[in-house]
């Protein structure tokens, strides 16, 4: 008599056996001789015996067409993958800005520093390729206006739009030294 342990373990060799069955009789089979004269091709059924009238043979089951093996494979779509997928909700930086001021954008700009001179007050700003800029009350760049220069810092009138194309204009100010969550 088989005890539990001694039964799990023959059921296991006999699954195991029977996955190895499978995958080899799922490999694509090589190129079989044709049959010989006076045989029937496998293919052709032969008819049922009167020993086992229910029953059908390994052999005559129907093969899978060869055209079906040639076809492309077909990739799905991820189904745990979003469908809407989120924009960036910054302001998205055009690639092909013009030289000089005119290429500068409010948002990416950083005030290093702010001079007094005789001709007024100039801030001085980088971007972030790290070159640096004077700019003067006035200022056209590419997305904005210099409004107002102070000693701690300056400010800018942004002109963008909204997710549905209206023009939005907004103050945003920088300072010198900003404190937490300001820039």
């Amino acid at each position: 008599m088989l005890c539990l342990p001694q039964i799990v373990r023959l059921l296991g060799t006999l699954a195991l056996a029977g996955g190895i069955a499978a995958a080899s009789s799922a490999q694509a089979p090589a190129a079989s001789p044709s049959p010989a004269i006076g045989q029937a091709p496998s293919s052709v059924r032969t008819p049922r015996s009167a020993k086992s009238p229910g029953r059908s043979s390994a052999r005559t089951a129907p093969a899978k067409p060869a055209a079906s093996a040639n076809l492309p494979v077909q990739h799905r779509r991820d189904p745990f993958a979003p469908l809407i997928t989120k924009e960036q909700t910054g302001p998205s930086i055009p690639s092909h800005l013009p030289p000089g001021k005119a290429g500068l954008m409010v948002s990416t700009l950083r005030v290093d520093g702010v001079v007094r001179g005789t001709s007024g007050m100039l801030v001085l700003v980088s971007n972030p390729q790290q070159r640096v800029y004077f700019l003067r009350q006035g200022d056209r760049l590419y997305d904005g206006v210099v409004e107002t220069i102070s000693m701690d810092g300056v400010s800018f009138k942004e002109m963008s739009k909204d997710p549905f194309g209206k023009p939005v204009e907004r103050v945003v100010t920088k300072r010198i030294y900003p404190s937490a969550g300001e820039q």
